[in-house]
């Protein structure tokens, strides 16, 4: 399995908005936020320049959008979302694995939300990732840098939110 990451384009929008529906609509309808091709495509741009589509030998498979946030020390994993036939194939954890180790070897921080309903949450917890807020519907999670001069007991006191 050849795994890419190349920068989502217009073209790309009906692939992602039909990506979120069969990666999200369940989780969505669970957390009462909305499905509607509006809300989807709303979602798709919201920081699309950030956006990445994921390709399993050359084919389109899922979505992986992160930023920078440096009034928060940290990177932000925006979205990701795999297709389903595709997930299961540990292409999530090493997208997210990248990301964690890019940014601690900076030491930042990597934050996410996830709706409380998806199994994702899972996945996050057994890659560093803790709950540090929460919504009605959605967990603010990080996955907090540690240098060697930061005592885990000083860990809660890292909170950058």
């Amino acid at each position: 399995m050849v795994l890419s990451l190349r920068k989502a384009l217009a073209s790309d929008i009906d692939f992602l908005q039909q990506l979120r529906d069969a990666s999200m609509r369940k989780y969505l309808i669970d957390a009462g936020m909305p499905t509607s091709r509006e809300a989807y495509l709303q979602r798709v741009q919201y920081q699309f320049e950030h956006a990445k589509v994921v390709e399993v030998n050359g084919e389109s498979a899922g979505l992986f959008k992160s930023l920078f946030e440096p009034k928060q020390h940290r990177w932000y994993l925006v979205q990701i979302q795999i297709m389903p036939i595709y997930q299961r194939a540990g292409i999530g954890r090493q997208l997210i694995q990248q990301l964690i180790e890019q940014s601690h070897q900076q030491n930042f921080d990597v934050g996410l939300s996830v709706i409380k309903s998806n199994p994702a949450k899972r996945l996050y917890e057994r890659l560093g990732f803790v709950v540090v807020d929460e919504s009605d519907c959605e967990f603010e999670m990080v996955n907090f840098a540690v240098t060697k001069s930061t005592p885990v007991s000083n860990l809660s006191e890292n909170k950058r939110f």
